[in-house]
């Protein structure tokens, strides 16, 4: 056996050594501990902001055409008589739209007819050399079809209307811009022409400008004949252009309808602020026209 001449408690002077070292470690490891306050509980992840709602600029969707108004208007015309309530969005408001008129479609407007109010008509001169071509708004100011706007402006829904234009949409079973194919049967007795029922009514808002505003003047053009011949109708008539933006009534809706009774076709008409207004021949070439500004 070997023997060290070295006495115990220098043998062991390593080892108690080690452990105080290890002793110490600990207490400042528990003093650490008990100096650090607790971390607090991590905080539940915050919700998500719900996302915006973005509404597609009227700017990119197509202009309406008289083809897309009238089948707006015949939706309209049907939750109105099934009392069905829409929301007040409305995607029709702030669309661009241009839509033709086209009369004299047999010639001249008779005279019964030219004092007609809100559709254009076509007067020839009494020296058949010339012809007058005429839109008229009607006032429909304090229309039924136009009451509430006022309410509607004082509750903050819409801008308050000063003055309201109104133009009749002739024959509005007829989808095309041109004048009908189907002509009168000279066999059968002349029947009274269907009562209006589609509408644009032009509405101009309080403290604008009143330079577009016609206040009862019609939009008007004298065509004229070259040299001594009588002037010629276009084969296919006159049209009149309208172009401009979709508007809103108080309820937030472009289409405003009413009916005195369930056995009636409901009236309907479309709240716009107009752009422009032309007279054009069959062709589509220019006559005249009007723009705001």
């Amino acid at each position: 056996m070997l023997r060290s001449d070295e006495p115990p408690f220098r043998r062991a002077r390593p080892v108690f050594r080690a452990l105080l070292l290890a002793a110490a470690g600990l207490m400042l490891a528990q003093c650490d501990r008990e100096a650090d306050p607790p971390s607090p509980p991590a905080a539940p992840p915050a919700p998500a902001a719900a996302a915006p709602i973005i509404v597609t600029p009227s700017a990119t969707l197509p202009t309406l055409s008289r083809a897309g108004l009238l089948e707006s208007v015949n939706r309209a015309a049907s939750a109105y008589a099934a009392g069905e309530t829409a929301d007040r969005s409305d995607p029709l408001v702030g669309r661009a739209f241009a839509i033709r008129l086209p009369f004299a479609c047999s010639g001249p407007t008779p005279a019964a007819k030219t004092g007609t109010d809100g559709v254009p008509v076509a007067v020839p001169g009494p020296d058949g050399k010339t012809v007058r071509l005429a839109l008229t708004p009607n006032d429909w100011t304090r229309s039924p079809l136009i009451a509430g706007a006022s309410a509607g402006a004082q509750s903050g829904t819409v801008p308050s209307w000063e003055a309201v234009e109104g133009f009749w949409i002739p024959r509005p079973w007829l989808a095309a811009e041109t004048c009908p194919v189907v002509r009168r049967d000279p066999s059968q007795a002349a029947a009274p022409d269907s009562p209006q029922s589609v509408g644009l009514a032009s509405v101009f808002e309080a403290g604008g400008s009143r330079l577009t505003r016609r206040n009862g003047r019609a939009y008007a053009f004298t065509r004229r004949a070259d040299g001594d011949e009588p002037l010629t109708a276009p084969t296919g008539g006159y049209r009149v252009l309208l172009e401009g933006r979709i508007a809103a009534f108080p309820n937030g809706r472009a289409i405003r309808c009413h009916a005195p009774g369930p056995d009636q076709r409901p009236v309907c008409v479309a709240a716009v602020q107009m752009d422009r207004v032309a007279f054009e021949d069959d062709a589509g070439a220019v006559l005249s026209e009007w723009r705001r500004g």
